[in-house]
This record gives structure tokens, C-alpha cells and sequence, in this order.
């Protein structure tokens, strides 16, 4: 079908509409990606082999893999035993929070922001019920500390596996790459930085720490699982050094072999947690991923990545400078309140050719665009999903967050973290 509309425009007020119901509602996400997809598809603006061809499905079978993955390690309560030894070993309540919070930064370098918020909240709870004191301040700590770390390693969150489809980055680019350090150096320069800020937020806490049960271990298979995954995806960065599909078949594999042996243990224990990993799944966020590529590659394929490149590129008058600062800052600004993966999937390739026409390393927009996009979700109680989740969580425990009350603990989080990382990825790749 054709219309009496040019082309770009057409794209493009298809794109614009689609994100105006992503910003404006959190739900059905997944259907209005594919709603655009279909209009795009009807008006000729892209095709069923472009569609195939868009979805990186190295990406797909990543994220996949690792949600089983994470959804096992889950319930297998190691991090909920790890979480309560931590806290028992601590002086003082304000030390205790810490250490979950670095507890929580670790786990969610390698398993989802929402999941590890919801691994570790139940301690966080337990504790401040104990106290008597509210975990308002507590469950913001967990969700934003989460969203940081999630950042540095490929398998962290969807933004991270996105960028390494765009960029063909493997598992170990993000530590080191082209013999500089990677992302994940400077994601922890920011965490240093932050980490003063929380210090300086908990340290009232200074009451004698209460003890609580530490949790007994259902099974140690799904950490060997996560920690076999890890490896692989670090061998498959040598064997498949243009991330293709070793990646996404690695994890997918790992998924397999975890489930298969969660059926033998339900069935040798009467239960069905097998069949509760597959029913929690997270299929509209597997869609949601894949609708994204396909619009972007439509934006890519009719000028309009190229077209904003050339806009921001005059605004900042050929200086990388200026181009990279921009982009940190106003990413963090933008993903303060909206989702930031299509923000974050449409600006890949926009970074990549502005890098082009100003003959500098792309390293330098697209790490400055992962650390704003990501980190700049953690001012705002609707910045990140985690942050809804914690919201979320407090709510039903009788305790209702203001907008300013997240802010108040989630702005001077963020600015340390960004900023740490922010001078990291200057100094290394500027």
C-alpha cells in the first residue's frame, strides 16, 4: 500500500507514535511494537526478510538463556543465604545495607535488575521490620544499586546485550577491548563514587545489627549453571569473535540443561517449580526486544539514523568533545523518565555514525550512551523497571514512595555514578 506521504515521514510518525504509547503506558508494550511492525509491513516500509534479518537473534537467545538461568538461581535461595550471612556479619544496620547493596550490585551483573531486586528485597524487609524502622530508604539502595551494575557486563541487562549486537561485542569487550579497559572498568570508577553517596545516606543507621535466619540452600546446580554460562560466553568471545550466534546459543544451551535437570528434581521431590520457571518466563519482554530491532532497522534503512546524527553533529559543532558530553548527559536526563530501551536501541546506530563523521574511536558515544541511558533511569521512581518493582514491593508493605522521596536518594546516587564513569570513558577511549 502507498501514500501521498513521503517516505521518512511516514516511518517516522509510525516510530513517534509507537513511543508516545511506550512513554505514556507500561503496559502492552510488546503488542504496540508489533502494531507499528505490521503498519510497516502494509505501507512497504519494510519487509518479512528485513523483519528476519533486523532481530539480532544472537540478542534474543541471550537474554532467554539467562532469564531461565536467573529464574533457577532464584529459587535455589543462594543469594537470599548469601544476603543473610552478609548481615549477620555486620556491625551495624547501616553497614548491613551496604553490603546488600553490594551483594545486590554483584548478582546483577549477571542476572536481571527486576529479579535481583526481587532475590534480595525480602532481607532488606526482614530487617528493617525488626528495627522498626522504614525500608523506604533500604529497597531504593537495592533497586538503584541493581540498575549500576547491570550495566557492565553483557549478560547484566537487555541495554548491555543490545549494545553488543549493535557493536559486535563479545563477553569479554566489555572488560577489555582493543587492549583498553571496557565499560565495566568505568561502571565501577561510578560505583566507587556512588558508594560514598550511600555511605553518607545510611550511616545514621548505626544500630546493633539484629540477626536474622540465614536461608537453607535448595540446590548449588543452578550457581554452577550461571558460573558454566559465564565461562562459556567468555570462550565464545574467542570463537565467535563477530557475535553471530555462539553467544546466544551458549546461554540458550545452559537454559536447556537447567530446566532439564529441574524436571528430574521436581519429579524425584513431587514439585513443579520447573513449571513455574516456564510459566513466569518473560515472553513480552522477549517480543518487546525484537519489535525494537525491526523499527530501528526501518529508521536505519529509510536515512533517519543518518539525518540525526547530521542534526546533533551541527548542534555540537564537530567537537567530540561537546558530542559525547551531550549525549551522557542528555541520556541521562531522557531515561530519568522513560523506558530506556527503544531509546537506547534507536540511538545505537545514531552514536556509531556520528563517531564516523567526527573520526573518533565509537567506543567513546556508544559507552558514554549504554552508562547515560542506564544509570539516568535511577533519579526517578519510574525510571527503571527495578525501581517500579521496589515501589512496588514497599507499597503492599503499607508504605507509599513520593516522587521527590526516590528523587531525594536517586539524583545524587546517579550524578556520582555517571559522573565517575562519565570521566572514565573520557580519559580511556576520548
Amino acid at each position: 500500500m502507498s501514500l501521498p506521504i513521503h517516505p521518512k515521514a511516514l516511518v517516522l510518525t509510525i516510530f513517534c507514535g509507537v513511543y508516545l504509547f511506550l512513554i505514556l503506558s507500561r503496559r502492552h508494550r510488546a503488542l504496540a511494537l508489533w502494531i507499528g511492525v505490521v503498519l510497516l509491513l502494509i505501507f512497504g516500509r519494510t519487509s518479512v526478510a528485513n523483519l528476519v534479518s533486523d532481530i539480532n537473534w544472537n540478542v534474543i537467545g541471550i537474554f532467554a538463556g539467562t532469564l531461565v538461568i536467573a529464574e533457577l538461581f532464584i529459587h535455589s535461595r543462594v543469594p537470599a543465604r548469601l544476603a543473610a550471612i552478609l548481615v549477620d556479619r555486620s556491625a551495624t544496620v547501616g553497614i548491613a545495607v551496604l553490603w546488600i547493596c553490594a551483594l545486590t550490585s554483584f548478582i546483577s551483573a549477571f542476572v536481571e535488575n527486576v529479579a535481583t531486586v526481587l532475590i534480595v528485597a525480602p532481607i532488606a524487609l526482614e530487617l528493617s521490620r525488626r528495627l522498626k524502622v522504614s525500608p523506604v530508604s533500604f529497597l531504593i539502595a537495592l533497586a538503584i544499586s541493581s540498575n549500576l551494575q547491570g550495566t557492565a557486563t553483557l549478560i547484566g541487562d537487555p541495554p548491555s546485550m543490545i549494545l553488543a549486537g549493535y557493536q559486535k561485542m563479545s563477553f569479554n569487550d566489555f572488560i577489555f577491548l582493543h587492549g583498553k579497559p571496557g565499560i565495566f572498568f568505568a561502571v565501577q570508577l561510578g560505583a566507587l563514587f556512588s558508594f560514598v553517596v550511600l555511605y553518607y545516606i545510611f550511616r545514621r543507621f548505626n544500630q546493633p545489627i539484629q540477626k536474622i535466619p540465614v536461608e537453607p540452600v535448595e540446590s548449588w546446580g543452578p550457581t554452577a549453571l550461571l558460573a558454566l554460562m559465564v565461562v562459556g560466553l567468555a570462550t565464545a568471545s574467542f570463537l565467535d569473535p563477530g557475535f553471530r550466534y555462539l553467544g546466544g546459543a551458549v546461554c540458550l544451551v545452559f537454559g536447556a540443561i537447567g530446566l532439564f535437570f529441574q524436571y528430574l528434581r521436581d519429579r524425584r521431590e513431587g514439585r513443579y517449580r520447573c513449571r513455574q520457571v516456564l510459566r513466569g518466563y518473560d515472553l513480552e519482554t522477549t517480543f518487546f526486544l525484537a519489535g525494537i530491532f525491526v523499527m530501528v532497522g526501518a529508521l536505519a534503512r529509510i536515512g533517519l539514523i543518518d539525518d540525526l546524527a547530521g542534526v546533533i553533529k551541527s548542534l555540537t559543532g564537530n567537537r567530540p568533545f561537546w558530542a559525547y558530553t551531550v549525549i551522557v548527559w542528555a541520556s541521562v536526563l531522557f531515561s530519568a523518565f522513560v523506558d530506556n530501551v527503544p531509546y537506547l536501541t534507536a540511538m545505537i546506530p545514531v552514536a556509531a555514525v556520528l563517531s564516523q563523521g567526527l573520526s573518533i574511536p565509537p567506543q567513546l558515544l556508544v559507552f558514554g550512551l549504554l552508562i547515560g541511558s542506564c544509570l539516568g533511569g535511577n533519579i526517578t521512581p519510574i525510571g527503571a523497571s527495578a525501581n517500579i518493582v521496589s515501589v512496588g514491593l514497599l507499597r503492599r508493605e503499607g508504605y507509599h514512595v513520593s516522587f521527590w522521596e526516590f528523587v531525594r536518594i536517586g539524583l545524587p546516587f546517579t550524578l556520582a555514578a555517571t559522573m565517575g564513569s562519565y570521566l572514565f570513558v573520557l580519559w580511556i577511549w576520548g
